[in-house]
């Protein structure tokens, strides 16, 4: 069996006039976050960490924000075309460890349905998927409100014939 890690990053930031979508779940708070998607900061880590993993580079490689087709795209399809691409590959998915870093919204209301969403869209358990929140103590822009951070560790394996 081949075990591969991979690590995935990003960021946006707040924008009036835009829904809040984390993890594929639409969560109340009165400002969303900018993006040529719908910009789902924990999904594209998450996506970012799988194509890493595979040794397929990134997300803006296979969906760029200078391509029409992905404005305003649900982030959920990305991410469905992400499992596709490492399945195409050979490999799965054992586990993701993520964390979403705000000043708010609170997010531990949303984890469990997150993780749900998240298993569902990702065709896994959703005890695959860990998901915590945190806030950056009042320092930096995330400490300052300006937007939100996530980061996504994930674990996929390969099994070799022979």
């Amino acid at each position: 069996m081949k075990i591969r890690v991979g690590f995935g990053f990003d960021v946006h930031a707040f924008a009036e006039g835009r829904a809040l979508w984390l993890g594929g779940v639409r969560i109340d708070h009165p400002v969303g976050l900018l993006g040529h998607s719908d910009a789902d900061v924990l999904i594209h880590a998450i996506c970012d960490a799988l194509l890493g993993a595979a040794n397929m580079r990134d997300i803006g490689t296979h969906f760029p924000d200078s391509a029409d087709q992905y404005k305003a795209i649900d982030s959920k399809l990305l991410l469905q075309q992400t499992m596709a691409l490492i399945r195409e590959a050979g490999y799965e998915l054992n586990n993701i460890d993520s964390t979403v870093v705000a000043e708010a919204p609170k997010l531990a209301p949303y984890i469990p349905l997150m993780q749900q969403t998240l298993a569902q869209t990702m065709g896994v358990d959703k005890s695959d998927i860990s998901i915590k929140a945190t806030t950056s103590e009042k320092l930096g822009f995330t400490g300052r409100s300006e937007g939100i951070a996530a980061y996504a560790t994930v674990l996929i394996n390969r099994y070799l014939l022979g």
